[in-house]
Order: C-alpha cells, then structure tokens, then sequence
C-alpha cells in the first residue's frame, strides 16, 4: 500500500496544512473537497471576523511551502473568514496543485472487500473512498490512509434543548437560521429572538442590539438555556486571546441596559408557527411570542455516517475523539490548554485513519485552528515514519480564562442562579468574533 496516496478529506484549514505536511515529507497525497473551491466552509462566514490573529491561522509547512512563490505571511491584525480564504487557504491550494480536487463529496470510507465486521486481512487492504462527483458519478479512490478533516459546518445543532428538533422546529424552518446574520438591516422593526451561549450567539446578540438602536421597535431577546450568565461573556482579562475577551467585555459591559431581553434557564421544547409569527415555549412551559425570525447558534455535531463500515472510537458524550474527550469535555473544565493533541490521542481502531480538526473535538466547543495545525503536523509525521516528530507536543495555546466547568444549566448547587430575564445594550461597533 505504500504506492497508495494519503486521501485527506476537506480541503479547509487543516485539511490543506494535512496536505503541505505531508508533500514536505514526499508522502503522497490527494485532498477531495465537496465545495467549489479551498475553505468552502469559510468563506460561507466570510463576513465573520476571527478573534484569532493572523500568526495564529497559519500552518508552518504551508508557509513554508507558498514563500518560495513570493506569498508573505499576514504578520498582524483579525481577518475575516473571506480574508482568510482569500489571503491564505485559495494560495496554498493553488501551491498544492493538481492534488486538491474539487466539487467531490466522499459518500464513505471502508476497506476494500471487508465491511466492518470482518478481521481477516483487514489490515492488509487499502482503503477505499467512496466519491460522488457534481454530475453524479460515483468513484472509487484507493488510500493507503485517510485523514478526516470534513469538519461539522453542515451540521449544526437544533434549537431543541434535548439534542433533537423541538416541536414545530422543521415546520418552522423559513424563520430559522442556523447561522450568524450578515445583514440584520431586513429584521428593523421585528423581534429577533438568539438561541445559544457561545460566541455566535454573543456575535449575533451584538450585531442586532445595534439595530435595535438604530431602528426604533426592533425587539431581540436572548434565550440561554444555562442557569446564569456567569460563563457566557468569558474570561475577561484573563483571556489569552484579546479579541475574544473583547467580544464577552463589551456585551457584560452593556447588560444593564434594555435594548435586548436576556431570558436564562430557558430550554427550548417547541415553536408554535401562525401566518404572521412564532411562538416558543420551554420545557417549563415559559413563552416567547410574537417572534419574526429566530437564530439558533447553539453549536455544530460531526456526520460520521461517512465512516459507518470502519472501526471508529468516539467519546459517547461528545462524538469527539475518545483519545481527546478528557481534555475538551466542557462538562468538566474550558480551559484553552490542551495537552493530548498528536497522531497517538488521535489514533483510532480502524489504523491509518485519523479524525483532525474541528471534527476531532466532535460537539466540544472552543476549537482553535492551532491545534489543528498541530495535530495534522504529529499525523503527517507519523504516516512518514517519523515517530520521534509525531510524538513530540509542539503547541501552546492562549487559555480562555474560563475554568472549572461550563455545564451550568440551572440544576442546583454552584453558582447555578434560577431562571431570569435580564438586559443587554451594546456600545458602538460589535467586534465580528468567531474561533477559528
């Protein structure tokens, strides 16, 4: 097999820098891409700002491999995800070449003549991606590995509290966004309502309080479902990352103002849809009513239905990787240090086939793209032989300044504080924040 490519799927961020670590080592490599071009994904929030500065989004061997052709590497300030594309990813697959192939969804992975059940010779057959090209042609591409960087983008969470659709959610869908708004100009007058606690929802929170400023009887309200606010704005100063304290700063800043209704301990059960607007009720029978549009950014899962005929090791909370889980459960701490993030935690059952970024971290929170970038650098390394590389740890990432657990959902002891309703103003320009 070792005449066979690496296959890595997705061609965004890690999947690419997978790609330039593996070329460096003269491993053979072929990237497959659904999208249309490098960093689909990205480049559908383009008009995000990263709070990850630009040192911190670019691989070491893909800048190493785009020097040579007069690329310099951005040396400071926070783009935005069409930045990102278009000053970093769209260069490096054009690097890269004929490799990264585009408009090519992978259907499923497997092992040539034996399904998951079967021992005998399992380790001596390739694998084979399955693909389905634009026109509908399937193909079949022999890999002596796969490394799985198709992130979770296509597969955001509800707004159903208990991990499914809420009643009425799917029937409701024309008024449901699972994405962070661009243009909020079309909800002047409406009442917006934000499902989530991270840094989407406070994104999305901020952009609409400035219209509700600008726009007289604009209404927004925020629905978290945690018992209290106390995680929601971050880590202050004791954030690594100053733009990401800069996004929580600003909204705890302007709290006890009343422009956006911040509504706690809500846990959403059904969306009730009339000819003119929703209704939304929680698992306490609380309602929000008279709502025009409703943004449900309450976080991403990973599809790994394409990987059903492999032996996979998940983390049955999470779906993250199992060798991973301890380190990024937000159910137990949400700290930025993470130790365990090379070819050895990332090892699966199925050997050859490794699940990297943001997918890695599975419904965890909190990916950043340097662990990506250091985890496909160990990979690579591994896959090439070296193990001395592979094992080294070369990453240091900047801390939140939020531990000790983020699952605080109102459910008694702690800090847990009982369902209310509290207020939110912003004060000039929302900083466009997102991890990377």
């Amino acid at each position: 097999m070792s005449e066979l490519p690496v296959v890595v799927i997705g061609a965004g961020p890690q999947g690419l820098a997978a790609a330039a670590h593996l070329s460096e080592r003269g491993v053979a490599v072929a990237v497959v891409e659904r999208g249309d071009g490098p960093g689909a994904a990205v480049s559908e929030w383009g008009h995000v700002r990263l709070f990850s500065a630009w040192p911190e989004l670019t691989d070491a061997a893909a800048r190493r491999l785009l020097e040579p052709t007069g690329w310099t590497a951005p040396a400071s300030g926070y783009p935005t995800g069409a930045d990102w594309v278009r000053e970093y990813l769209a260069p490096l697959a054009t690097a890269l070449g004929d490799v990264v192939r585009y408009g090519t969804t992978v259907t499923a992975v497997t092992r040539r003549g034996r399904d998951k059940v079967v021992d005998a010779g399992r380790k001596s057959q390739p694998f084979i991606v399955h693909t389905r090209s634009a026109d509908g042609t399937d193909a079949r591409l022999l890999a002596r590995a796969v490394i799985d960087a198709s992130g979770t983008w296509t597969q955001p969470n509800p707004a159903g509290a208990d991990g499914f659709a809420a009643v009425g959610e799917t029937a409701a869908s024309g008024r449901i966004s699972y994405r962070i708004p661009d243009d909020v100009s079309t909800f002047a007058g409406a009442h917006v309502a934000v499902i989530g606690s991270g840094h989407s929802a406070t994104h999305a929170v901020l952009r609409l309080s400035e219209l509700a400023r600008r726009a007289p009887g604009t209404r927004v309200t925020w629905l978290l479902r945690r018992g209290s606010t106390a995680n929601v704005f971050g880590g202050g100063a004791g954030d690594g990352l100053p733009e990401r304290a800069a996004l929580g700063s600003r909204a705890r800043k302007v709290i006890e103002s009343g422009v956006v209704d911040v509504v706690t301990g809500f846990r959403v059960a059904e969306i009730e849809q009339d000819a003119d607007a929703l209704t939304i009720r929680s698992e306490d029978d609380r309602a929000v009513t008279d709502v025009t549009q409703v943004f449900a950014l309450t976080g991403f899962r990973p599809d790994t239905g394409m990987l059903r005929e492999l032996r996979v090791d998940l983390d049955a909370s999470l779906e993250a990787v199992a060798g991973i889980a301890a380190e990024i459960d937000p159910n137990i701490h949400s700290c930025g240090t993470v130790a365990a993030t090379g070819a050895a935690q990332l090892t699966q059952p199925e050997p050859g086939l490794f699940i990297v970024g943001v997918k890695s971290y599975g419904r965890a929170p909190t990916f950043l793209a340097l662990t990506g970038y250091e985890q496909v650098r160990s990979v690579a390394a591994h896959l090439a032989g070296d193990q001395d590389a592979a094992a080294r740890n070369e990453l240091t990432l900047p801390e939140t300044g939020v531990c000790g657990g983020s699952g605080d959902f109102g459910d008694g002891g702690g800090c847990c504080a009982a369902p209310a309703t509290i207020s939110l103003q912003t004060e000039g320009r929302p900083l466009l924040g997102m991890l990377s």
